[in-house]
């Protein structure tokens, strides 16, 4: 049996992200969502949220780390002296050590707080990730899974996707590096997982797709996708058609759109139904 969960990642982001979004999960294409708590668009993703009245998508937590405006205070290592994350490429560093209990502290602060604020709106919190895949990195690793223990969330990522075979997913080398760097920490975290009562997906796909997502890849995927349940990562959106200068709008690109189009396109579910594969939510719970 071949299930898949098409989740989008960066609800929360803005609010042209979140439209293109709950086009998806209108249409049928996206089953699971991962919200950034800290985004420009939260609170409009979770009153979109609140009115879609669908039990049937699943929604998560997606730690952020390294944009944007940290939600605890006081941060000294994380954060920059403007009260901002470093960005990507510093956090990315930053996160790579184990031995430093100030910023294991920090992390732990702001993991909480990034959760604690998305408990407020009662809505069971199914998974969790991390924005650039910062929990799989080493200081971050057994935070998050304490974390994910502690709020008795079900599932977590682990992005260990296997280099494609298929030519129409290569990507450029740089783009390749860094999806394999996340697939190796991803497999690396799976061994810490499964000593856990934390579940994880069989399979995972998107690490690959970054910012070239099409039907005809997709149908390379779905044609080639595993016995299991596998979570397929996406990235759709709208763009905004307003200049936007916050921590997130590199976000909203026409990338985002193609991704979203890819999705719904009319011979998506003809693929779906002509490989045998299940579209589910993250299920709250295995019992």
């Amino acid at each position: 049996m071949k299930s898949l969960i098409i989740n989008a990642d960066d609800l929360g982001a803005d609010e042209a992200r979140n439209r293109g979004i709950f086009e998806a999960i209108e249409a049928g294409r996206v089953t699971s969502v991962s919200i950034l708590v800290n985004g420009d668009g939260f609170e409009d993703a979770m009153e979109r949220w609140k009115s879609l009245g669908k039990t049937e998508i699943s929604l998560g937590i997606h730690i952020n780390l390294s944009e944007g405006r940290p939600i605890s205070q006081g941060l000294q290592v994380l954060a920059g002296q403007d009260g901002l994350f470093k960005g990507k490429q510093t956090a990315r560093e930053l996160l790579k050590q184990t031995s430093n209990k100030e910023l294991e502290r920090e992390i732990q602060q702001e993991i909480k707080a990034q959760l604690d604020l998305l408990k407020k709106f009662e809505t069971p919190i199914t998974h969790l990730d991390g924005h650039q895949h910062v929990h799989v990195m080493p200081a971050v690793l057994p935070i998050a899974l304490a974390g994910t223990l502690d709020n008795k969330i079900p599932w977590l990522r682990i992005p260990d996707e296997p280099h494609p075979t298929a030519l129409g997913l290569m990507t450029q080398d740089d783009m390749g590096d860094e999806a394999a760097m996340f697939s190796n920490l991803g497999a690396a975290a799976r061994s810490f997982v499964m000593l856990t009562d934390i579940e994880s997906c069989d399979h995972f796909r998107g690490l690959y797709l970054k910012g070239k997502l099409a039907i005809s890849l997709l149908n390379e995927l779905l044609q080639n996708l595993p016995i299991g349940l596998t979570e397929l990562m996406v990235h759709p959106g709208r763009t905004s058609e307003a200049v936007s200068v916050g921590p997130f709008s590199a976000f909203s690109t026409r990338d985002r759109e193609k991704e979203l189009v890819a999705l719904l396109d009319p011979l998506f579910p003809t693929l779906l139904e002509k490989y045998g594969i299940d579209l589910i939510p993250f299920p709250e719970s295995l019992s």
